[in-house]
C-alpha cells in the first residue's frame, strides 16, 4: 500500500552557540560529540523533552515504522530514545534534504557529520545503509529554494517507503529544525501563503504534528537512488492547493500536550536570512536563481539562536 500518515518534530531543546556572520565562523563552549562548533547536542533539558516526545511517539496511531532525521546531532539524539520505545526493526535515516536551512552567504556554510561518524555515534540506531537523496548547497539558499528542495526530498521519502512497504499502509516520523518543519507543512499541504513569514505551521521544540495523505492522491512509487541534482530530479509542482505526492491535511500542528514544560522555542520566518555584505548577498541570490539548487557535497547550518 502506501504510506497514510507523516509525523514530524523539531529536534529538542539544544545546546547554544554563534556565529561571527563576517567570517562565517561558529563558535561554542559546548563541545559537540561531532567536533563541529554549529553541530551541538541537547541540553539537559532538551534530553528530558526527547524521552517525553519518546513516551508520545510509542502511543500514537497509526504507529510509526520509519524514522528520518535531518543529520545533524541534535536531530539523532531527539529521536533516539523512541528508536528504544519503537522497537529494534526500526532504524534511523539521515536524510540531508530535510536539513538546516540555512541564509545565503559569501562563506560556506558547515556541513554535518559524514554518516559513518555518525554510525559510530549511534550504532545501534542510525542507517548507514541509507543514502541521502539531495545534498543543499553550502553557500546558503533564500526561503522559496528551501521549499523546493524540501519538496524534492519529501517526495523522494515518500515514494521510497511506498516501494519498501509492501502491501500494508504505513507511517513515516520525520524530526527536523524550525524553518524545515514549516516548510515540510507548507509543501505536504501545498498552501504557500503569499508572506512567507506567516506564523502557519508551528514548529516548537519536540512538539507533534501530523500530517494525513488526501484520499484521492495518486500514488507514485518511482524513485531514484543516490544523491541527486537539481537537473536530475527535476521540479516538485506542490503550490496552489496540491501537495507533494497528491497532497496531505494537516490534523495535527506543534501539539505539545505530552511535554511537562508545554511550547517552548517557537519560530517562524522573518524574511529573507543574508551574511556577509549586501553586495556579496546580493550576488550570491543572483546566481542562485539562475541554479536553484546545486546540490553536491553536504549540508549546510545557521545561527539565529531560537531557529535551529
Amino acid at each position: 500500500m502506501v504510506v497514510t500518515t507523516i509525523y514530524v518534530t523539531r529536534h529538542a531543546f539544544r545546546v547554544s552557540y554563534t556565529l561571527n556572520t563576517a567570517t562565517g565562523e561558529y563558535y561554542t563552549n559546548s563541545p559537540s560529540p561531532t567536533n563541529i562548533p554549529s553541530d551541538p547536542p541537547l541540553a539537559a533539558y532538551g534530553v528530558q523533552q526527547s524521552h517525553e516526545l519518546a513516551a508520545a511517539l510509542a502511543k500514537l496511531e497509526p504507529p510509526i515504522e520509519y524514522i528520518y532525521s535531518s543529520p545533524f546531532y541534535r536531530c539523532l539524539q531527539t529521536v533516539e530514545p523512541a528508536f528504544r520505545n519503537l522497537g529494534p526493526g526500526i532504524k534511523v535515516r539521515a536524510e540531508n534534504g530535510i536539513g538546516e536551512w540555512y541564509g545565503v552567504a559569501n562563506f560556506n556554510h558547515p556541513s554535518p557529520a559524514p554518516p559513518a561518524f555518525l554510525k559510530s555515534l549511534f550504532p545501534s540506531t542510525f542507517d548507514d545503509a541509507y543514502q541521502a537523496s539531495i545534498i543543499p548547497p553550502q553557500s546558503g539558499e533564500t526561503i522559496a529554494q528551501l521549499h523546493d528542495r524540501v519538496a524534492v526530498a519529501l517526495t523522494h521519502i515518500i515514494a521510497s517507503v511506498n516501494a519498501e512497504c509492501g502491501i500494508k499502509d504505513t507511517s513515516v516520523l520525520i524530526c527536523t529544525h524550525a524553518a524545515t518543519l514549516i516548510a515540510v507543512g507548507r509543501t505536504l499541504t501545498g498552501d504557500m501563503p503569499d508572506d512567507p513569514n506567516e506564523d502557519d505551521f508551528k514548529a516548537p521544540t519536540a512538539g507533534i504534528t501530523k500530517f494525513v495523505r488526501r484520499q484521492d492522491q495518486e500514488i507514485d512509487v518511482s524513485i531514484r537512488s543516490g544523491h541527486n541534482t537539481a537537473k536530475s530530479i527535476g521540479s516538485v509542482d506542490w503550490k496552489d492547493g496540491k501537495g507533494v505526492s497528491g497532497g496531505w491535511t494537516c490534523v495535527l500542528n506543534g501539539s505539545c500536550d505530552h511535554l511537562a514544560g508545554g511550547a517552548e522555542r517557537s519560530w517562524h520566518f522573518s524574511g529573507e536570512e543574508k551574511f556577509g555584505t549586501v553586495e556579496t548577498a546580493q550576488k550570491i541570490l543572483t546566481a542562485s536563481a539562475e541554479k536553484p539548487l546545486s546540490l553536491s557535497g553536504q549540508d549546510y547550518r545557521k545561527a539565529r539562536e531560537s531557529k535551529i
